[in-house]
C-alpha cells in the first residue's frame, strides 16, 4: 500500500479501499474465532442511546415489581430526591427527565436563555462553552459565537437545518466557543474535519482564555458550560489530589466569581461514584441514566437546589400552585416527563450506586485488565503514543491514540465526528463488519465499555466475549493503519 505524503491523500486512499477493509475484517472475525451467534449482539459499549444495553436483573424485578403496584409518581420522584440528598447534602436536588437531552434542553432554557416576556425586544444572552468533544450536545442551544463557528454542527445529525441541530437554538441565545490551550484542533478524517486533540490540555491556561472571554461578553453573560468527564483525551488529564480535573474546579469558580451557574453534561457517567458536583463546584450536573447507570432510557439533572428550582417548576414537578411540596402537573416542559417504568429504574439504579457500587465498578477493572493485555498484541509500530485509561465515572476504558502523530508523521487514522454521522467513521463501521457492535471511536478516542451482550444479568463482566471485542478492535486499527500506507 503506498505512504502518502500529505494527511489528505491518506483518507483519501482510505475511502477508496473501503470494500477492501471490510472484506479484510470479515475474515479476521473468523481467525478471531467469534462465535457466528454472537455476532451482531454484543459490543464495545452499553452506553450508546440507539442500541442500550439490557437491564439488570435487579433492574428488570424493581420495574416489573413496581409496574404492578399502585404509585403516585410523586413519590416516585421523591425517592430519587432523597437518595440524592443521602449522598450529597441538603442543598442539593433531582428532576428526572424523558433523555439525557432533555435534560440539557430544559436546564438550558431555564437558566441561560432571557426571559420570552415583557414589552419591547427581548436582550441577547450568551453561555460560554469549552471546545471540546461532542460540543453538539453542550454547545448548540445557542448561535455559535465567533463566526467562523456559524457551521460547526452543521454534518452532526441525521437531519440538517432547522429540523437538525439548528433547530435547538434557543430563544435570543449565544454560545460562545473558546477553544482550549494546549489543545489542537488538527483536521481529520474522511470527512475531514477539525477534531479536538486534548490530551495536551493545559488548565491554568486555558481558564486564564476563559476568563478573557468572560470578561468580553460580561454584559451578555449568563452561565458556563463543559461535558463532566475525567480522562486525558477528553481534556481532564490534570487532576488534584482528589482526582477532581482541575480545569473543571477553575471554570466552576470562574461562574461563581460572575454568579453564574455552571452546568456539566456528564451523559456517560455515574451520579455518587463519577463526578462529584460538591468537589468541582458544578452547580447542576445532567446524566444519561441508561447509559453508564444501567436504568431504563430516562435522564436526571442534580444540582444545587437554588437552580433546580426554576427547571422542576418548568417540568410540573416543584408543587401545586395551592401549596405542595412536589406535583406532577402541566409546565413549559411536561413532554419531558419520564414514564414510571423509568422512574422505578433510576430509583433502583441509585440505591445501587450508593449502597453497593463496586456491582458497577467491579466490571470496569475487569476491562481495563483485558484492554491493556489485549493491546499488548498491537502492531509495536503503532504502540507508541497510545494511552490508555480507567474511568468510574463513565464506566469504561479509554484509548487515546493522538501521540501516535505527534513525531511528525502519519499516525493512526483518525476519524471526525462527522466521519460517524456520514458512515465513514472507520474505527466504528469496521468493527460492525466483525459483529462486533461499535463504541464512540472518532478524535482520536475510543471508550470502551461493558454490558453490551459483554455482562451477565448480574452486572459480571463475561471475559470470554469481551475479549472477542477488544480483540477485534486491536485488528481494526491495524487493518485501518495497513490501508492508510502506516504500516507496509
Amino acid at each position: 500500500m503506498a505512504k502518502p505524503e500529505f494527511k489528505f491523500q491518506m483518507y483519501k486512499q482510505l475511502q477508496a479501499n473501503i470494500a477492501n477493509i471490510y472484506g479484510e475484517a470479515r475474515q479476521v472475525a473468523d481467525e478471531i474465532g467469534i462465535p457466528k451467534e454472537i455476532r451482531g449482539k454484543f459490543g464495545l459499549t452499553g452506553a450508546i442511546s440507539g442500541c442500550p444495553a439490557p437491564l439488570r436483573a435487579d433492574i428488570m424485578k424493581a420495574s416489573e415489581e413496581g409496574a404492578t403496584e399502585v404509585v403516585p409518581l410523586t413519590k416516585l420522584q421523591e425517592e430519587i430526591r432523597e437518595l440524592v440528598k443521602s449522598v450529597y447534602g441538603d442543598e442539593y436536588d433531582a428532576v428526572p427527565t424523558s433523555t439525557c437531552e432533555a435534560g440539557l434542553w430544559v436546564t438550558f432554557d431555564c437558566l441561560f436563555t432571557p426571559p420570552m416576556m415583557g414589552r419591547g425586544d427581548n436582550y441577547r444572552a450568551r453561555y460560554i462553552a469549552p471546545y471540546e468533544k461532542h460540543l453538539h450536545h453542550q454547545g448548540s442551544y445557542g448561535r455559535p459565537f465567533p463566526g467562523r463557528f456559524k457551521d460547526i454542527f452543521a454534518d452532526r445529525g441525521a437531519t440538517a437545518g432547522e429540523l437538525g441541530f439548528y433547530g435547538k437554538r434557543q430563544n435570543n441565545l449565544d454560545t460562545v466557543i473558546v477553544p482550549l490551550e494546549g489543545a489542537r484542533y488538527d483536521v481529520h478524517g474522511i470527512k475531514y474535519h477539525p477534531v479536538p486533540l486534548l490530551t495536551d490540555v493545559d488548565p491554568e491556561a486555558s481558564i486564564e482564555k476563559l476568563a478573557m472571554h468572560a470578561e468580553i461578553h460580561e454584559s451578555m453573560l449568563t452561565g458556563f458550560t463543559s461535558l463532566g468527564y475525567e480522562t486525558p483525551g477528553y481534556g481532564y488529564g490534570v487532576k488534584d489530589e482528589e482526582g477532581t480535573p482541575l480545569l473543571q474546579k477553575y471554570i466552576a469558580d470562574l461562574a461563581h466569581s460572575y454568579d453564574l451557574p455552571y452546568v456539566v453534561d456528564n451523559a456517560w457517567g455515574l451520579p455518587f461514584v463519577g463526578h462529584d458536583p460538591r468537589k468541582s463546584g458544578a452547580d447542576v450536573v445532567i446524566y444519561s441514566m441508561d447509559k453508564a447507570t444501567g436504568a431504563a432510557t430516562s435522564g436526571l439533572i442534580i444540582g444545587k437546589e437554588e437552580y433546580l428550582v426554576p427547571i422542576r417548576r418548568a417540568m410540573g414537578m416543584h408543587g401545586d400552585r395551592w401549596g405542595t411540596i412536589g406535583s406532577y402537573g402541566k409546565a413549559a416542559y411536561v413532554t419531558f416527563d419520564p414514564g414510571k417504568e423509568a422512574l422505578l429504574t433510576q430509583v433502583q439504579a441509585l440505591r445501587v450506586l450508593r449502597d453497593n457500587p463496586e456491582v458497577l465498578t467491579k466490571s470496569v477493572d475487569d476491562l481495563e485488565r483485558i484492554v491493556k493485555e489485549e493491546f499488548e498484541h498491537l502492531d509495536s509500530r503503532l504502540r507508541d503514543g497510545i494511552i490508555i485509561s480507567k474511568s468510574y465515572n463513565s464506566r469504561a476504558v479509554e484509548i487515546n491514540y493522538e501521540g501516535t502523530w505527534k513525531k511528525g508523521g502519519l499516525g493512526i487514522p483518525i476519524f471526525s465526528i462527522e466521519d460517524m454521522y456520514a458512515g465513514t467513521a472507520l474505527t466504528q463501521t469496521t468493527c460492525s463488519q466483525m459483529g462486533i457492535i461499535p463504541t464512540v471511536g472518532y478524535d482520536a478516542n475510543i471508550y470502551i465499555s461493558p454490558d453490551l451482550g459483554t455482562t451477565d444479568e448480574n452486572g459480571k463482566l463475561i471475559e470470554e466475549v469481551t475479549r472477542y471485542g477488544v480483540k477485534g478492535l486491536v485488528r481494526v486499527l491495524e487493518i485501518i493503519s495497513k490501508y492508510a500506507g502506516i504500516l507496509e
